[in-house]
């Protein structure tokens, strides 16, 4: 496949964000909506739709960071199917790389190479998801919010043994403490392997209790309602998500690694600002008087509002650009910026004595200050 950093522009270093910046910027720019009976820009879309595939999911990042493969690596066989395995078997019935080792070799590559061969893996809680959220200037500006849950943790009673004592929990005698067993597989013309399975006794921990704990009846969890203090960074766009290693859930009946806590952020819409990036987008509506006689109009901004000096003669459209009053840069330094947008509306009705004045002054502006007028009837009327 092609290199996903390369389709995305970003480097091997960078951020979750930065690559959903990048993401977005390019899906923007080659969406088929924007680029109608354009093959190329299609094509561009979906290389960058499939590098994004990659590189948000953290393990087929690791893998192709790894293996250059979102898949992981494939053993090349006598057919030059790169996924066909030794000579064209194919292995996906057994998993990804690790699976294939964990069956062969007692203990997986770390039994391979001496590592806890011999030894329960340890056990990964589940993570808890949790949805937030936020008024527009608490992402702009940062926030702590508190957040209530409930997950299990471990039990304090049995330090998460799930035993009443030392004394009552003892070593499996089925896994002798590995956690997992041996069971032979046929392979027909292949011969016959051993496929390693969890322990169905110990479920894995590679430890039985013969007295459970009282307080938790022998889980070695307890569920418990939480109070979280969530820092949110200034910056955080919507749907943008925080993650908290080690605050979700422990194991149930072990003592291994707790999941994670994702915090899903919701962002509420400003009534007048609109934001792309880190920059912000506005229009700003002013009468035909304003525009020609110039005006100071109050507009808001990130933390308040400021004044924007229009000056005399402004054409409808107008852009002003007002640097650094945009969003702060997450987790960076700088922000962007606030782009105002002139929209000159004219009245619907007028009375008899503003006609007057108005035709007066029209009368007494000269043609060359119009120069799109000039020009429009110099060619309709000067043929």
């Amino acid at each position: 496949m092609k290199n996903p950093y390369e389709s995305l522009g970003v480097s091997k270093n960078a951020s979750a964000d930065e690559i959903k910046s990048a993401y977005r910027r390019l899906a923007k720019k080659y969406h088929p909506d924007a680029n109608p009976n354009n093959k190329e820009a299609e094509e561009k879309f979906k290389e960058i739709n499939g590098a994004y595939e990659v590189l948000s999911n953290p393990q087929k990042k690791a893998n192709y960071d790894r293996f250059g493969s979102p898949d992981g690596p494939s053993f090349g066989g006598g057919s030059g199917n790169a996924g066909g395995g030794f000579g064209g078997f194919d292995f996906g019935g057994f998993g990804g790389f690790s699976d294939i080792f964990e069956n062969i070799f007692d203990g997986g590559i770390d039994g391979l190479f001496g590592g806890r061969r011999g030894q329960a893996k340890a056990q990964r809680g589940s993570d808890i998801v949790l949805d937030i959220n936020i008024s527009f200037e608490e992402s702009c500006n940062g926030v702590a919010k508190n957040v209530t849950f409930n997950r299990n943790e471990r039990c304090p009673s049995c330090n998460g043994t799930g035993a009443k004592d030392a004394s009552s929990l003892h070593v499996c005698s089925y896994c002798h403490g590995a956690g997992h067993v041996k069971q032979t597989q046929r392979l027909g013309a292949f011969g016959v392997i051993e496929n390693v399975v969890t322990c169905s006794v110990c479920g894995g921990t590679g430890k039985v209790i013969s007295d459970k704990c009282k307080q938790c009846n022998g889980k070695g969890n307890l569920k418990k309602q939480v109070v979280y203090t969530v820092n949110i960074p200034a910056g955080i766009d919507d749907g943008q998500t925080l993650t908290i290693s080690g605050e979700g859930n422990v194991v149930t009946n072990g003592t291994g690694i707790p999941g994670d806590l994702h915090i899903r952020v919701h962002v509420e819409k400003h009534p007048i600002l609109v934001r792309d990036g880190f920059d912000l987008y506005m229009e700003l509506p002013i009468t035909f008087t304003q525009a020609i006689l110039g005006t100071k109009v109050q507009i808001p901004v990130v933390g308040g509002t400021t004044f924007l000096e229009v000056p005399p003669n402004t054409q409808n459209g107008t852009i002003h650009r007002l640097r650094g009053k945009g969003i702060k840069r997450l987790r960076s330094i700088g922000n962007g910026d606030l782009v105002v947008k002139i929209f000159v509306e004219m009245p619907k009705t007028i009375d008899k004595r503003t006609a007057q004045l108005l035709t007066a002054l029209d009368n007494d502006l000269r043609l060359d200050n119009y120069k799109k007028v000039a020009s429009y009837r110099n060619r309709v009327y000067n043929k």
